[in-house]
């Protein structure tokens, strides 16, 4: 590791800012919070600063310009996943990891891209305890290392790819795995949903943590945002629920906008907590059965219906509609009219690339 002694000074200089606790700790400007990550991605900061650093800031809270000069700094570090702007693909994170409910996310995205949007899927699936859904994606058969390259040509030409951190920004995923080892979260968690690699033109970012949630969509407009969704979603990720009321924040035009999405709206019935009842982690076959009978158009009532109003959430954030209740229609019919299942047949013939090796076929 190497430390030179001009910044472990400015390292312990920051720490000392935001680490005096709640009434005298202080925010780091943008030009402060850039040097940190700086510091932190090149490894000029020592194990017992970064570790120090993490937990001051987690106590603290990032503010959201902390967060994004430090989002806007770890982008820096890896060049954008090429994707052509005029796909309009749609952003769409995923890091929470499930416990009690089923992976409506990734059936949603194979629904949405099937009548006409484009996905980008990102995620980590290192969470103890917790799902996450590349693991989900895994056992339906489609590739989830895919170098960036390969993944934007199976966006390209199939409209969906799913990215592993660790393989788009290693740096990133370094550090989401010290949760172990410090024993919680930290700001590199809210980062990594912020990353954007396609750096796309809309954005569904989901969390559960309820401070980030109106400092996330500030967050993004700082970032320069045209379009985004912030969904206080399902166990973290960016799910409706069909149950129960959702809070979202659209911001659009750089103007941020409160909604409520609920099922009764896009005349859906209500549904129950047993509707979205998921897997244990070992059974990820089951639910992976499950997921294929939905986009065969095979399980009517609650399950399939939350899977159609998070792939209208998809066409909406990709312009596909005017209105979240306008799409709910355009995902019915892509189950009905079977091009869900076409397209999950497609995702899991031969894939575009050979896995980590970046060859095209």
């Amino acid at each position: 590791m190497r430390v030179t002694q001009g910044f472990m000074m400015s390292m312990q200089e920051f720490i000392a800012k935001i680490a005096k606790g709640p009434r005298a700790a202080k925010d780091l400007t943008w030009d402060e919070a850039k040097r940190a990550m700086k510091a932190l991605i090149e490894g000029e900061a020592t194990q017992a600063q970064t570790g120090a650093f993490l937990m001051a800031m987690r106590v603290k809270m990032e503010s959201v310009t902390e967060l994004a000069s430090m989002t806007a700094a770890a982008r820096s570090y890896v060049a954008p996943v090429p994707i052509p702007r005029e796909l309009g693909v749609v952003d769409l994170p995923s890091y929470a990891g499930k416990q009690e409910t089923f992976h409506a996310l990734a059936a949603a995205a194979i629904v949405a891209v099937s009548a006409g949007a484009s996905v980008l899927m990102h995620g980590y699936d290192g969470i103890p305890g917790r799902a996450g859904n590349a693991g989900v994606l895994k056992a339906l058969g489609l590739p989830i290392d895919m170098e960036p390259k390969v993944a934007a040509e199976a966006v390209v030409q199939h409209g969906f790819a799913y990215l592993d951190i660790a393989l788009y920004h290693p740096p990133v995923y370094r550090f989401l795995e010290m949760r172990q080892e410090l024993g919680a979260r930290n700001l590199f968690h809210p980062i990594a949903r912020l990353l954007n690699p396609a750096r796309a033109l809309s954005q569904i970012v989901g969390l559960s943590h309820p401070p980030h949630f109106e400092k996330t969509a500030e967050v993004l407009r700082m970032l320069g945002c045209s379009r985004a969704l912030v969904v206080s979603g399902v166990e973290g990720d960016p799910e409706l629920s069909i149950a129960a009321l959702t809070r979202v924040l659209e911001l659009r035009d750089e103007r941020i906008s409160p909604l409520t999405f609920a099922s009764k709206d896009a005349g859906l019935p209500l549904g129950t907590q047993r509707d979205m009842a998921g897997f244990p982690s070992d059974q990820r076959d089951k639910e992976a059965e499950l997921l294929k009978r939905i986009l065969h158009n095979q399980v009517p009532g609650g399950p399939c219906n939350w899977v159609v109003m998070n792939a209208a959430l998809m066409l909406y954030a990709a312009g596909k509609g005017a209105t979240w209740v306008s799409c709910v229609p355009l995902a019915r019919r892509a189950l009905e009219d079977g091009s869900a299942a076409r397209k999950l047949e497609e995702l899991t013939q031969e894939p575009v690339g050979i896995g980590v090796t970046g060859r095209l076929h």
